[in-house]
This record gives structure tokens, sequence and C-alpha cells, in this order.
């Protein structure tokens, strides 16, 4: 699948609805050859009724279809009341002068638009403390809201009336629900070796293997371009991760080998792991080889590839790893944060026996 040819000049691509679902039809002369590449690199379906192969229309087979990248940000303001259309505008705009990521921009927006849809036609920025204490009220008891939902519409409204409209007190009086006290979910050694001896592709491999021998964070992961890897000073160099920051990691010397192997093999031009078409390889493409890995290994563990970051740091704990390197690596600003390793990691507090065990013996 990796080195199958497609080519998106052979096929045109029309964006529409069919049975309600938002589709990207795929018009092409029949041929086989074309059904089957079509088929490796996207999932598609027949329509019986229309007589022509679609795809579910989202960012993943947008990208494959070379199509222009759909607008969130767009389909928000056509839902918002005319009288709050500069409020959402200046409120992306705050967000881009200020240099916040797409992601962060795209969240935050969307939770600001659920504010504006609620309202309807009447204006945010005539809406008093008081008023914004009740929208979250009806958030919590109304909505069903889970804690970590209220902090993050909490944080996107409070950046429109803190950043937009300079109003610093309106939050003051507003308290915050408590957030779930939750701790990283990792894998043991047994578990990631096991889930590593199922993967046969050396791409693949190598991806996963990165992944959990650096401790990155798999948009770190598709980042990294060739030229990041030195194995002379076996350190790797992670560009702009969490926060815009730089940071070294070590290069595991057990992975050379494959890494010289895929390199020779792949070719990559600028990142080191590339696409179909070239560019980045996408994070849900690593994401589905994470979980096909893990249903071939039979683990089935509640976890996403983010597990493999957390049993990086809970493993190099277990090694005797000093906490104050784990935190430069994992590229933390606060100690705390690397802190809350300790705690799934604690191997004296594992040999601690239960009274029941005394009380049977």
């Amino acid at each position: 699948m990796e080195n199958q040819k497609f080519n998106s000049a052979n096929y045109s691509f029309e964006p529409a609805t069919h049975k309600t679902q938002q589709v990207i039809w795929i018009k092409f002369p029949y041929n086989k050859n074309l059904i089957e590449a079509l088929k490796q690199v996207a999932k598609v379906k027949w329509s019986s009724s229309k007589k022509a192969w679609y795809a579910f229309d989202n960012d993943h087979h947008r990208q494959i279809f070379v199509l222009q990248a759909k607008s969130h940000t767009q389909e928000m303001f056509r839902q918002i009341h005319a009288v709050n259309q500069p409020a959402i505008q200046r409120y992306v705009q705050q967000l881009q002068l200020k240099a916040y990521s797409p992601n962060t921009i795209r969240t935050y927006t969307i939770e600001f638009a659920q504010l504006l849809k609620t309202l309807s036609s009447h204006k945010v920025d005539d809406l008093s403390s008081e008023k914004v204490r009740s929208y979250f009220l009806y958030c919590i008891n109304t909505l069903k809201l889970s804690e970590t939902s209220v902090h993050s519409r909490m944080n996107a409204v409070k950046f429109y009336f803190e950043q937009v409209l300079k109003r610093d007190k309106i939050f003051l009086e507003i308290p915050r629900p408590k957030k779930p006290s939750t701790l990283p979910k990792a894998l043991s050694v047994q578990d990631v070796k096991k889930m590593l001896g199922t993967v046969e592709n050396d791409k693949h491999k190598l991806l996963l293997m990165l992944c959990y021998g650096m401790g990155l964070r798999v948009s770190e992961l598709v980042k990294l371009k060739v030229t990041d890897i030195d194995s002379k000073r076996m350190q790797v160099l992670v560009q702009s991760g969490k926060g815009k920051k730089d940071r070294y990691v070590n290069l595991p010397q057990s992975i050379l080998k494959l890494l010289r192997a895929y390199y020779k093999e792949y070719k990559p031009k600028k990142f080191l792991f590339e696409g179909h078409f070239g560019g980045a390889y996408s994070v849900r493409s690593v994401q589905n080889v994470f979980k096909s890995a893990m249903r071939k290994a039979k683990i089935y563990k509640p976890v996403g590839i983010h597990s493999l970051r957390h049993s990086y740091a809970t493993h190099l704990l277990e090694a005797g790893t000093d906490i104050s390197f784990i935190q430069k690596l994992l590229g933390h600003n606060n100690i705390k944060t690397t802190l809350i390793y300790t705690q799934i990691s604690d191997k004296n507090l594992s040999k601690v026996q239960s009274p029941l065990d005394k009380l049977l013996e």
C-alpha cells in the first residue's frame, strides 16, 4: 500500500450531500486499475442509486484528493446571528495575532461559537458577569458538560472578554468546577514489546519505536525532518513542540539499523515520515498504525498512541532516571507535570503487602 501509485488527476471530485451525510463524489472512466488504486488510498463506497463511488467528506480524504481543506470556521460563522458576526471575526483575528496554534484556534473558536449560537440575536458584548455565570450553569445543569469541557469553554469565553474586550474582572466572581484527578495511562514494558513485535512494515514499526523510544507526542513525530536526526551525536531535534519550544531528545542506539534501512528504502525528501503524495505523514495515519498493532497484539486496554509517551516516562522512572532529566526530555515547563508519573511508577509502594494477604497466609 505504501508504494501504490495514485494520481488524483485521473479523477474528478465533487463535494455534496448524500443521505444526510457530507460526501465527495469521485468520477472517472471505468477502469479496474483506477478502482483498485482508489481503494488503496481511501475508504470509498459505491452508490447504487447514483452509480458512482464516494468517500466521506473529511480532512483526511480532502488531503488525499488534493482538495482544499474544509473551513470549520466558515461553517460556524453561518450558524451565528449577524449581530455577533463581528465578535467571532475579531475573536479569530486576536487568536491569530497572538500566534496560537491551529489546533488551539480551532478549539477556542468552536467553544466560543457555542455561546454565540445560544445567544442568538442577543449581542455578546452586552453580557454582564451575572449573565455569563448563568450561561455556565446552563452548560453544567442542562447540557451536562463534563468538568473538563466546562473548563475548556470557560477558557475560550474568558479569552474574548479579557483579550478582545479587555474586561479583566468579569470572571472574578465565577468559580470553576473542580477537575477530576486522573492519572496518565501507560503500558507495561511487556505490552510495548508485544505490540511492537506484531508490526511487520518497517515504516510503521519505526514510527511506533520512535514515538515510544523518545517519548514524542504524535504531532511532534510527524513533523520530524530528516535534518533533525543527528546520528553522530545520537540526538534528535524536536522543533516547535507544545508551547512552540524546541528541545533535544536522545536517539535510541537500538534503532539505528532500522532507521538506516528505512531511509534507504523510502528515501524521504524533507520529513522523516512522508505521506503518499509527499508532505508530512498524517496524525490520523499514525494513530491507525498504533490501533492496528494493539489489535494484532490482542491488547484491549482503552489507550491511544499518547500512552507510548506516558509509558516512556514511566519506564524511565522505574529504571531510576532522575525526574529532572525526564522533565527536560518530555519538554515540560513545570516539574509538577512530570511528577505525576511518580504516582504510577512507585516500585516501593507496589511492594506494600495488603493486610488481607497476611490474614490468609
